[in-house]
């Protein structure tokens, strides 16, 4: 068992600095990331914390099993075939912070889980990123990378669906207002209390803006020379977002596409790489950066259409792939151009770095992240030339049969996937697989008002 097998603890201070300096909390929520990139965990007692930190506690290693219902996939091997049993989950250090939006005094945590013998277990995709940058490290690079996520506020229409919120008071105007500071100061007490939460937590969030439809909005996590830590930070700033949006009686959803008529919501992931004197390997006075920016570019195109199932991962994703919607529809790249897959942004020369547009907002963090790092490391190891870049509108120039158009397309894309299995783990892969063929399968099946609607009196 290698060293970057087994990872130590966090230390057993940081546990008791954190309750010395919160006396009141009373309660602390411990989760892991499933696959489908869900928080799966419980509640324990304060009194519980300090032994977690010295020895990690067993859980159930079928919770990294369920599918996005919450129901077991045995074709996992994780639930009968192993009798259900435990794995030891760890905390994640510098996580262990107060849950601001929760009335009882609760503090939050994030767990990884290994096997019972230290070794990290399969089925946790957070392992998946660990082991993408450890494998860029061999190649003499730290991978800097910074996540924008995309989000709608929703609320309730009285049973009759959900509709985008412009303002917390009912009622208003719902209308296409991009940009809007207006809209910002509408709901000004919620995003006053989201970023006085993130602060507290350590989580950096800058950039807040409106989105093209209403209800809709980003906000930008600052870069980190540590990927890891920069999706660490992504998850729980989603969970933030959720938790406060609660708090104000809406809903924060990262659905894909909530709305037909309206934009569906993307991850946006940058992606640079340091060179061992902490320079930005892609710099270059050529707008189009470094040949190695390039070749990473080259490995992303190749890849894309066998990785779509990891950027959209749910049935709900596929609605969201429509031209001109700024969501790409196939595996292109071009400089400071937001019709593609794969953008530049325009800059100074050091800021040269990929933005990679093609996952949706309910993309798996760590999956998204440990697939545009795998597939960066191949084109580099590969020199793959990534053809010359898209000028103009992207959209007119897409080849939409390049990428799966259906979920089941892409699932069984992914599963003939070489390079999947390498970037992410064969192990992993297939219980990923196991539990998009199950989701996959309930989903087709179901029978919805749309059926109704088109089918049940005119045929």
């Amino acid at each position: 068992m290698s060293a970057a097998q087994v990872k130590p603890l966090p230390p057993a201070e940081e546990a008791r600095a954190f309750l010395a300096a919160n006396p009141d909390v009373e309660a602390v929520q411990i989760f892991i990331t499933d696959p489908g990139g869900v928080p799966r965990g419980k509640s324990i007692a304060r009194t519980e914390i300090e032994a977690l930190f010295a020895a990690g506690r067993n859980v159930a290693g079928s919770i990294v099993g369920l599918d996005i219902t919450g129901a077991d996939v045995d074709a996992t091997g994780l639930v009968w075939d192993v009798g259900d049993a435990d794995k030891l989950c760890r905390p994640v250090a510098g996580t262990l912070q107060r849950a601001a939006w929760l009335e009882r005094p609760t503090a939050q945590l994030m767990l990884t889980m290994y096997e019972l013998d230290g070794r990290p277990a399969a089925a946790d995709p957070r392992h998946a990123l660990v082991r993408a940058v450890e494998r860029f490290a061999a190649l003499g690079y730290t991978p800097v990378m910074a996540c924008e996520i995309e989000f709608y506020l929703v609320r309730d229409r009285d049973g009759k669906g959900v509709e985008p919120v412009y303002r917390l008071a009912a009622g208003g105007r719902q209308k296409i207002d991009s940009y809007s500071l207006d809209r910002l100061d509408e709901l000004k007490a919620l995003f006053d209390d989201l970023f006085a939460a993130a602060k507290a937590q350590g989580l950096p969030a800058e950039t807040l803006m409106s989105e093209y439809a209403p209800g809709q909005f980003e906000i930008t996590l600052h870069h980190r020379s540590d990927a890891l830590k920069a999706v660490d930070e992504a998850i729980l700033f989603k969970r933030l977002v959720k938790g406060v949006a609660s708090k104000h009686g809406v809903t924060a959803t990262f659905m894909a596409k909530p709305f037909a008529g309206h934009a569906g919501s993307g991850l946006h992931l940058h992606l640079s790489l340091e060179d061992a004197a902490g320079r930005n390997a892609f710099a270059d006075a050529a707008p189009e950066g470094s040949a190695l920016l390039r070749h990473a570019v080259g490995g992303m195109r190749k890849t894309m259409a066998e990785s779509v199932a990891i950027f959209a991962p749910n049935g709900n994703s596929y609605r969201r792939f429509r031209p001109s919607s700024y969501a790409p529809i196939a595996p292109t790249w071009g400089v400071n151009n937001r019709s593609v897959s794969l953008r530049v942004p325009a800059g100074p020369p050091a800021s040269r770095h990929i933005e990679h547009r093609v996952a949706g907002a309910d993309a798996n963090l760590y999956l998204a992240a440990a697939t545009v790092l795998g597939a960066a490391r191949l084109g580099i190891e590969g020199k793959f030339d990534p053809g010359p870049p898209i000028v103009g509108n992207g959209y007119t120039r897409a080849d939409r049969s390049s990428l799966p158009a259906t979920w089941h397309e892409a699932i069984e894309r992914a599963a003939a996937s070489e390079f999947l299995a390498d970037a992410l783990g064969a192990d992993f892969l297939k219980v990923f697989l196991a539990i998009k063929r199950q989701e996959c399968d309930r989903f087709g099946a179901e029978v919805t008002d749309l059926d109704y609607d088109w089918y049940l009196r005119t045929t």
